[in-house]
């Protein structure tokens, strides 16, 4: 049995209405799916659509995950303190730019923003308490259940992760290799706890979600 330290939470407030109200006539910028994503010190990014991923690179050479801005999600230099601070679209993204004045100017806007700033907070925290289990296949497990808030959808089967992630970036997330990765995803689909659909997305399936609100 595993116990999920990932609640099951309400849905957040989208600001993207916010943005649409105050920023009518600006355009989005788009970037396709493994696509770097420059920022600069003055302006902040809010995702409007798709997922963004978030890392850093050590001085190994080894890239670690540190967080996915999701729809309605800002990301930025002036909200992080790590360096490199790196940002790619994980699926193809629609961007909006702010810079801080503008921020400063809407208290309207600046609310959605930390109102956002407080649900990137909550699942910094979650992936920092990944890091702590021992046994990678409970790190891989958790990160799923994360992912399935994150980024998930309901199915029949069960929770389907709307983003196609390699083994590779989950190796990254929970710091182990790529091939212990894909044993441990061929492990938990012989167990039933996940399974591949047709376009290669990974789904939670209903009986591991039952199994971690038990723990």
């Amino acid at each position: 049995m595993i116990h999920s330290f990932v609640s099951e939470t309400a849905p957040q407030p989208d600001i993207r209405p916010v943005l649409e109200d105050l920023y009518k006539e600006r355009s989005l910028h788009p970037y396709t799916g493994g696509q770097s994503i420059q920022m600069l010190p003055n302006e902040i990014w809010i995702v409007c659509r798709g997922v963004v991923q978030l890392g850093t690179l050590y001085a190994t050479g080894d890239e670690a995950l540190l967080g996915l801005a999701c729809p309605s999600m800002p990301f930025g230099l002036p909200l992080t303190s790590i360096h490199p601070y790196q940002a790619s679209a994980l699926t193809p993204v629609n961007l909006m730019r702010l810079t801080l004045a503008e921020i400063e100017e809407s208290p309207k806007l600046a609310q959605g923003i930390f109102r956002q700033m407080s649900r990137r907070l909550s699942q910094t925290e979650a992936i920092l308490a990944i890091a702590g289990y021992r046994r990678v296949e409970e790190r891989l497990r958790h990160l799923l259940l994360l992912l399935k808030q994150e980024v998930g959808q309901r199915t029949d089967e069960g929770t389907r992760l709307t983003v196609r992630l390699t083994h590779q970036q989950l190796a990254n997330a929970i710091g182990t290799t790529r091939v212990t990765v894909t044993r441990l995803i061929n492990q938990l689909k012989n167990e039933g706890w996940l399974s591949i659909d047709r376009q290669r997305h990974i789904v939670v399936t209903l009986s591991a979600s039952l199994e971690a609100s038990r723990g």
